[in-house]
């Protein structure tokens, strides 16, 4: 929308089928640049303010520009272009001879790019009718005489959204073997207002009906090996994991719980005064906590349910988390052990909400990974006399 300060006009300059996630001018009023949420994908349109309509960028097939910035006189661009199978590398592109410049290489020299596998957004019908959008990553090697296990991921959040971007996490799971399905489940952004307020005080509920709708889509693919459909998610989706695990403790066959919300109650009261906007955005989702609402938020809470857990669980949390208390993954951990269930903890003493340190992201990568080939993998022990792969190596180390 454009709004005149003078006149007090307000008009639509431009609407998509889309969200509009941001636009913005270059310096001297040339171009107006538009960004656009389609399907999980970022789309960017650079317009002609005279015409108003798109100019020309650059084609990179399946790779998108993920953002762009100008030159002060408006000759060059600056673009970031990746894309789920990749990720991004900066570019510039000279508006007058038409010539762009790849300006660096961020994969890793020792990953052969062909390993690594390209998004596909699916849809699939759940209990209620409604479409569900997700993001589907599937090994090369997998097929009907060649089936794997799979994952279902869910986002952060509340109200958050899996895109088509890339997530070493992700390539890595599916390099080893495991397919990875993204759910965008009702309450995900980008996808229109009404349903992102579908899951308005309903989490752990209708919500979580919908990833158990997405393993079902996945148990029902040639590809996939039905009996191993686990569930993995950080923040919210760790939450999401551990109320699948909790309350429809048969679906699913493991849980990854990367720092997730366990007591609800206690998030919720625990938010500090400098985050107003988010309490209050997460009172009107979720509920107040201080008040009937408690009643509700201790209903769908993971922690007070701990003994109905019976599937193996890896929970993996950062000490220094102000979002997430440690307290939520040490409670949830000791409740669920006490079953005799297999369960792994991973603390990361100088990390918050969310890995950021690279030698941390690589441990945990394995340490799930580690976990899903014994535990929905189910990868057979050595007879005795064999050595693992493992002692092979640490043998021929020493």
């Amino acid at each position: 929308m454009s709004y005149n300060f003078k006149t007090e006009e307000r008009k639509k300059v431009l609407e998509k089928k889309w969200d509009i996630s941001s636009s913005y001018f270059t310096k001297n009023n040339k171009y107006m640049i538009v960004f656009v949420n389609e399907d999980g994908k970022n789309a960017i349109e650079v317009m002609d303010t005279k015409t108003m309509t798109p100019i020309d960028l650059p084609n990179f097939d399946d790779k998108s520009i993920t953002s762009v910035s100008f030159s002060a006189d408006e000759n060059w661009m600056r673009m970031y272009v990746g894309g789920s199978n990749t990720p991004s590398d900066l570019y510039t592109y000279n508006f007058e001879t038409k010539k762009q410049y790849k300006l660096s290489n961020v994969l890793n020299s020792a990953i052969n790019p062909e390993d690594l596998v390209s998004a596909k957004v699916i849809r699939f019908e759940s209990f209620d009718g409604t479409i569900i959008p997700a993001i589907y990553y599937l090994p090369h090697q997998a097929s009907a005489e060649n089936r794997v296990p799979a994952m279902v991921w869910v986002h952060g959040g509340p109200g958050g959204q899996t895109r088509q971007g890339f997530s070493s996490l992700i390539q890595y799971m599916v390099n080893q073997g495991y397919a990875v399905l993204a759910v965008n489940n009702r309450g995900s952004s980008g996808y229109g207002k009404t349903f992102y307020q579908m899951d308005d005080k309903n989490h752990g509920e209708k919500d979580l009906q919908y990833c158990v709708e997405g393993k079902n889509w996945l148990a029902t693919q040639p590809e996939i090996d039905g009996e191993k459909i686990g569930i993995i998610g950080g923040s919210y989706g760790g939450y999401m994991t551990m109320a699948a695990l909790t309350y429809t403790p048969e679906e699913f066959a493991v849980g990854v719980n990367l720092f997730g919300v366990t007591n609800w109650m206690r998030t919720l009261r625990s938010i500090p005064p400098y985050w107003e906007s988010f309490r209050e955005s997460l009172y009107k989702e979720l509920g107040n906590p201080f008040s009937a609402d408690s009643v509700r938020l201790k209903r769908i809470s993971p922690l007070f349910y701990t003994d109905k857990v019976t599937k193996p669980l890896i929970v993996l949390q950062g000490s220094q988390d102000p979002r997430v208390l440690q307290v939520e993954s040490d409670e949830i951990v000791e409740g669920v052990r006490k079953n005799g269930v297999p369960v792994e903890y991973v603390l990361f003493d100088d990390e918050g909400h969310g890995f950021v340190k690279k030698e941390n992201q690589i441990e945990a990568n394995e340490r799930i990974v580690k976990f899903l080939d014994k535990y929905l993998k189910k990868e057979t022990t050595p007879k005795d006399g064999q050595e693992s792969v493992e002692e092979k190596i640490e043998a021929e180390s020493n």
